[in-house]
C-alpha cells in the first residue's frame, strides 16, 4: 500500500512505500492534494536500477510509474484508497535514458459510479536541455474501495471545456471497445479450458 503525505521539510507531497521504507517520488509543491484536483505530475530522475539489458529504462519500471501516478491521482480525486482495475493501450513511443528527467502526468478523463479513468502521459528529457518528448501513454482504470475492499462511490467529474468533453467521449468509446475485447478474450479462455 502506498501512502501520500505532505513533507514539511521538502515542502512537497510525497508518495511513500512503507514496506521499503522509502520515499518513491515527490509531487509538485503547487499540487493541492486536498482540493480534488483531477491532474497531477510526478517528476523524478530515471535511475540506474531502472535499466534493462539494452541500456534503456525497462518497460516494467515505466509501468510501475504509471500505476503510482494513477493511484496518486485517483486517491486525490476520490479521497479513498484505490486499486488498479485495468491498464491498457500502453504505447511505448520513445526510450528513456538513465539520468533523464521523467514526468508522469495523470489526468481524470471519466468517472463512473466507483471507477475513475485516468489518462497517463510519460515524458522525458535530458535535464540540461529540458526538451520534453512523449515516451509512453495509456489509460488506467482505478476503482475506489472502502475499508472492507468493496467498491465505493467517487465524486463525478463533469467536463467543462471542449478538450475535456472530447477526452470524456474518447474514454467512453474506449470503454465500449474494452467490453467487446473482453468478450472475445472470454471466448478464448473458455476454449482453452
Amino acid at each position: 500500500m502506498l501512502n501520500i503525505c505532505y513533507d514539511e521539510f521538502a515542502k512537497a507531497w510525497c508518495v511513500f512505500e512503507p514496506f521499503q521504507g522509502m520515499v518513491v517520488f515527490t509531487i509538485d509543491e503547487d499540487v493541492d492534494m486536498t482540493n480534488k484536483k483531477r491532474e497531477l505530475t510526478l517528476r523524478f530522475l530515471a535511475e540506474p536500477s531502472d535499466v534493462n539489458f539494452g541500456g534503456k529504462v525497462h518497460g516494467g519500471a515505466v509501468m510501475k510509474w504509471i500505476d503510482l501516478a494513477a493511484y496518486a491521482c485517483s486517491a486525490a480525486w476520490s479521497g479513498k484508497y484505490c486499486i488498479t482495475a485495468y491498464a491498457g493501450g500502453i504505447r511505448f513511443v520513445a526510450p528513456i535514458l538513465v539520468g533523464h528527467l521523467v514526468e508522469v502526468t495523470a489526468k481524470i478523463v471519466y468517472t463512473g459510479r466507483t471507477s475513475m479513468h485516468v489518462a497517463i502521459d510519460v515524458q522525458a528529457s535530458d535535464p540540461k536541455l529540458q526538451e520534453n518528448r512523449l515516451t509512453t501513454h495509456c489509460i488506467v482504470i482505478m476503482v475506489a474501495v472502502d475499508e472492507h475492499g468493496k467498491p465505493s462511490a467517487v465524486p463525478e467529474w463533469v467536463p467543462s471545456t471542449p478538450e475535456d468533453i472530447a477526452l470524456r467521449q474518447s474514454a467512453i468509446r474506449l470503454m465500449n471497445m474494452r467490453q467487446e475485447i473482453g468478450e472475445e478474450m472470454e471466448a478464448h479462455v473458455q476454449y482453452l479450458k
